[in-house]
């Protein structure tokens, strides 16, 4: 039976478990966004999102902790230097798995993790609704000015004298 066993081994020892994990954890802060199995990524969220919350907290025991788990300067500075700041404000899930399907030697089930702040496809919806209200009030004022020059166009014969405005100098 499985009773109380909640740690994935992935077939691994637990060292090379450990090294493993420590080297995704660097890999995802460094490159925000990394490309492994569905199993291992889901082992990595767990290793990783206590460690990105410890890093809101800019002490210098959660900076040893955090580099007791990963063992590389440059990727502890990265994280408390540029990725905490964005994910300050975030209560938990910093972390999305979208699945990419099936590798082609061995049909494992592939997945891309990464940061949820970083993507940019995602974090722009803000001014997407933004633009959207620009355009539809731009369209209005584009539609006016359409219908105008249609009936300059329609009136006139010579171009340049229709394109001349005479409502707009009122």
């Amino acid at each position: 039976m499985r009773h109380g066993k909640k740690v994935n081994h992935l077939g691994r020892t637990a060292s090379h478990r450990k090294a493993m994990m420590s080297n995704m954890a660097s890999s995802l802060i460094l490159h925000k966004r990394i490309t492994t199995t569905v199993a291992k990524a889901k082992a990595l969220r767990t290793y990783v999102e206590p460690l990105l919350t410890k890093s809101k907290d800019d002490t210098t025991h959660n900076r040893r902790t955090v580099f007791s788990y990963l063992g590389n300067k440059e990727v502890v500075t990265e994280l408390f230097r540029t990725v905490a700041p964005k994910i300050a404000d975030r209560p938990g899930g910093y972390t999305r798995i979208i699945r990419t399907g099936y590798r082609l030697g061995d049909n494992a089930e592939m997945c891309m993790i990464e940061l949820v702040d970083f993507n940019e496809i995602y974090t722009n919806e803000k001014a997407k609704k933004t633009t959207r209200r620009s355009r539809r009030a731009g369209g209005a004022k584009a539609e006016a000015t359409t219908e105008t020059v249609e009936t300059t166009e329609v009136e006139g014969t010579d171009a340049p004298e229709a394109t001349e405005p005479t409502e707009d100098k009122e």
